[in-house]
């Protein structure tokens, strides 16, 4: 079987890196499995991309198709254009996609246009906020999905009731989790930990990013200045995308806790989540490895794609009113919160059922 994966943003290659691993694995083995690397370039900077190549231990990808920039039509219609040339000139017996970006989406239709069957990774997740603009891509690339795999039954069940068979879904687990737990031991102390003093379970690390969140400044504002008020003095380190920092220095925030840093490769990161107090986000990997890692998270959205996180794990909704902020932090910072279980199947495996499925089929 020949198998073309597709990574495009940040969190495609942690969910890319296990699945070669798996391959190659099965390779040894004798199976009979091909894959090819296609970074369609949605993501493209040494923190973004060439960073996770390096830490992951990636092969470099056989091709970037260079599709970054751009409204998300414009570069839907770059990916879909220059994937079309790609698998015209690189059939193969399948296309694998993962998660919920743009450059899921755009090479799902290309693969059913030519009709090449699609397997999606991280199938049937759901806010049910068509809003946003990742749960468009999950919805259009299910319609169209040959094969599922799932990341819990809840997400198997919602494909079922939107009208796919049973033999078409597979729950596999969470390959998010197989690259945490492969490189946990390998978590790096970033710069910051020493020009910050930081301790063990003394700081909180804080990601902001979605455009409901982060584009309207007086929004903005009012979210940053509501945490830098309430973390009792404990000092919050803030990994920012550039285009919201330019929105931050236009505002004139002054923090007095709040520590902007440059953004941070896959392993360092994680290191600061792990020996973390807690997490505020609005990202939904993020939840999953708070999770994981028993990290109290709060998260600033009214729903979430990831309600295990929730209902099992770490993770608490408090929405995106800023005045909710002061009570979820001082439940946090008092010792209060709620303890963890891991969800069914984030066992660091997941890549290896997903490659046993390809081999059964």
């Amino acid at each position: 079987m020949n198998i073309t994966l597709i990574a495009g943003a940040r969190p495609n290659f942690m969910k890319i890196a296990p699945i070669i691993h798996a391959i190659k694995k099965a390779q040894t083995e004798g199976k009979d499995i091909q894959y090819r690397l296609v970074h369609t370039g949605q993501h493209y900077d040494e923190k973004m991309s060439e960073t996770f190549f390096k830490q992951l231990n990636i092969p470099k990808p056989d091709v970037n198709l260079e599709c970054g920039g751009g409204s998300q039509a414009q570069q839907t219609a770059a990916i879909m254009l220059a994937f079309e040339n790609e698998l015209l000139a690189n059939p193969t017996d399948l296309v694998m996609v993962v998660g919920d970006v743009t450059s899921t989406m755009a090479c799902s239709i290309v693969a059913k246009k030519l009709n090449t069957k699609v397997a999606h990774v991280e199938a049937g997740i759901r806010s049910w906020d068509r809003t946003m603009p990742e749960e468009i891509n999950r919805m259009l690339t299910d319609s169209i999905t040959d094969y599922f795999f799932t990341t819990s039954t809840l997400a198997g069940e919602n494909l079922l009731r939107e009208g796919h068979k049973q033999d078409q879904i597979h729950f596999v687990g969470n390959v998010m989790i197989d690259t945490l737990r492969a490189n946990e031991s390998r978590f790096q102390q970033p710069e910051v930990w020493n020009e910050l003093n930081l301790k063990e379970k003394e700081y909180l690390v804080m990601t902001m990013h979605r455009p409901a969140n982060v584009d309207e400044e007086a929004k903005l504002k009012e979210f940053i200045s509501s945490i830098d008020d309430n973390t009792q003095g404990m000092p919050v380190v803030f990994p920012i995308h550039p285009r919201t920092k330019s929105i931050l220095k236009k505002a004139g925030i002054q923090m007095k806790n709040i520590h902007l840093v440059e953004p941070l490769g896959y392993l360092e990161f994680n290191y600061l989540v792990k020996y973390a107090k807690g997490v505020l986000t609005d990202s939904g990997g993020i939840t999953e490895e708070t999770t994981v890692m028993n990290v109290p998270c709060i998260t600033l959205r009214d729903n979430t794609e990831r309600p295990e996180t929730i209902d099992i794990g770490t993770n608490e909704l408090i929405g995106t009113n800023p005045q909710k902020i002061k009570p979820a932090l001082e439940k946090l910072l008092s010792g209060n919160w709620k303890q963890g279980q891991i969800p069914e199947k984030w066992d660091g495996k997941a890549a290896e059922r997903i490659v046993e499925v390809l081999n059964n089929l």
